[in-house]
């Protein structure tokens, strides 16, 4: 009889040279399936090892002792410190959007002549910086009057607060640096900042988002077009639908021209409930494949 799946990943992760730990959703939970599923010591384990691995937003967060967003559930302790809740007294939160980094430490995977710039954010926790978890900053960020930690590396382990993922071209240069330099143990290097640099905040940028109203036509392809009160038919002719294009492709294109997010209007239903929506789910899949930025369907 063979074991349970989970038994299987758990076996694979010990033997990985590289692992991404991605992370979306509350400490707690997500603690707690990681608990049942048996991946706790293994994670801890893979760390031990030596091996190199990259967090991702709670999947930074979770390798922390805790977080306030679940008093009294362990995270997995590598890093000595507590994640925080965002003070809302001046913010909206969560912080949601661009923002910069403040590049502390020179490392191979996020070198400061080059990583410098804006990334997508998008959590309501975050760690601050204390004594105990100073020797693992690599950036901070500031939103409103708080400065908390946008990144963290030490040894072989690398862990970002913001989404890689979705941070356009930076994002994936730094997920290229990071398989590409995972097996150099080159230690980071603080960096000398002047007293303008070290003061200068960072803020959220205004965003360049592009939206496309996408539907199926005629034919029964899906295409994006645009109307006149929502009348997307020609005028004149045949009446078919105004066609500018196929919504993938339009998507890829925005996003070489520097688009920070890209929203997919759903002009007509294709079903009563956008989750079974087939041909939006196939849309956002395959622009997903070319587009390293946030994508976000909506439908009318």
């Amino acid at each position: 009889m063979e074991p349970p799946c989970h038994f299987l990943v758990i076996s694979n992760i010990l033997s990985e040279k590289v692992l991404v730990f991605p992370g979306v959703g509350s400490f707690g939970s997500c603690m707690s399936k990681l608990t049942e599923l048996g991946f706790v010591e293994p994670l801890r384990k893979f760390v031990a090892s030596g091996k190199p691995l990259m967090g991702v937003c709670l999947g930074m967060q979770l390798l922390f002792q805790g977080s306030e967003e679940s008093p009294g559930v362990a995270g997995l302790g590598v890093i000595p410190s507590m994640v925080t809740r965002i003070d809302n007294t001046h913010v909206s939160v969560p912080h949601i959007g661009w923002n910069g980094v403040r590049v502390l430490r020179d490392h191979a995977s996020f070198p400061a002549a080059e990583a410098v710039g804006d990334y997508y954010f998008v959590h309501s926790f975050c760690a601050l910086p204390t004594e105990a978890n100073k020797d693992w900053i690599l950036t901070t960020t500031d939103y409103g009057p708080t400065t908390f930690v946008s990144s963290v590396q030490h040894g072989n382990v690398l862990a970002t607060q913001f989404h890689p993922e979705k941070s356009g071209s930076l994002g994936l240069a730094l997920l290229k640096r990071f398989l590409t330099t995972a097996g150099v143990a080159a230690p980071s290097v603080p960096l000398p900042l002047s007293p303008s640099s070290a003061e200068k905040k960072t803020v959220l940028t205004k965003r360049v988002i592009a939206c496309l109203d996408v539907r199926t036509n005629d034919d029964g392809d899906v295409v994006v077009t645009k109307g006149d009160q929502y009348n997307v038919r020609e005028q004149s002719g045949a009446g078919h639908v105004r066609n500018l294009g196929k919504p993938v492709e339009l998507a890829q294109r925005y996003f070489e021209e520097g688009a920070d997010e890209i929203t997919f209007l759903n002009i007509t239903s294709f079903r009563n409930c956008p989750m079974r929506d087939a041909p939006m789910l196939d849309v956002l899949r395959l622009t997903s494949e070319q587009v390293c930025v946030l994508l976000l369907p909506y439908k009318m």
